[in-house]
Order: structure tokens, then sequence, then C-alpha cells
């Protein structure tokens, strides 16, 4: 017998991960997701629940400048096209300083934008291709 095996049923199933996203400016950070349509239901002076439909991340009162820089999300739609459409119809390139990149076709068989928050954390925004 190995390791679990013969002991009694544990359960191990996860139900999330959550990402602690940094905030140089926890204010404009907040108005920036909810620009793009994220919900915060809940948030204190340090911390911010933030969602999108069933996908969540928390955003923090928190900023190292090398960890900030260094900071990649990543999220998986549906239709990237759509979502890059929002993102630009948004305005919040205007808005925010942040940059939208264009749609474009990875050698990893996504296609994708990426999206920089106020803060300077790269969201790459992508969808799977047929392989």
């Amino acid at each position: 017998m190995t390791g679990l095996q013969g002991a009694a049923a544990i359960n191990l199933n996860t139900v999330e991960f959550k990402a602690f996203v940094p905030a140089r400016d926890f204010v404009q950070s907040k108005a920036f997701y909810e620009a793009l349509g994220f919900i915060i239901p809940w948030s204190d002076n340090d911390l911010a629940y933030v969602r999108h439909g069933d996908c969540a991340f928390l955003l923090q009162n928190f900023h190292e400048p090398a960890h900030t820089a260094n900071f990649q999300m990543h999220m998986l739609v549906e239709n990237v096209d759509d979502w890059h459409r929002h993102v630009v119809a948004s305005g919040v390139a205007e808005r925010f300083g942040v940059k939208v990149g264009p749609c474009e076709d990875q050698p990893w068989a996504m296609r994708d934008f990426v999206l920089f928050d106020p803060s300077g954390v790269l969201w790459r925004i992508a969808q799977n291709l047929p392989r």
C-alpha cells in the first residue's frame, strides 16, 4: 500500500484559485476594472473582490514596482475579437492612459491581445484556436 491507499476517503476537490493583483492606485484600479464591466461585490481599504461572470481575482491595495512590472494575468474567453472591440469601445485606453494591443494569432494556438491596467499589470486576453 502506498500513501493514501486503504486510508479513509478524503476530499481534495478544489473550488477555485484567485490571484492577488497589485494596485498602485487602488481607487483608480477599481474604477478601471468597473469600466471594463467587472463587478466589485465587496471591497474594503486593502482588498477588493473583482469578478466577471464565474471568474474572479482579488485586487490588493499593494504596489511593489518590481513585482507589479512583472505581474501578468491570463483571461481565456470564448471570443477574443468581441472582447477586443469591447475594451476599445469602453475608452479605458484614453481614460486611464493604458495600452491595448491588437489581436494576434500566437504560435501556442491562441488568438490574443494585451491590455495593461493602470498599475502596469499585463493582461493577456485570449481564446483557443483549433490546432
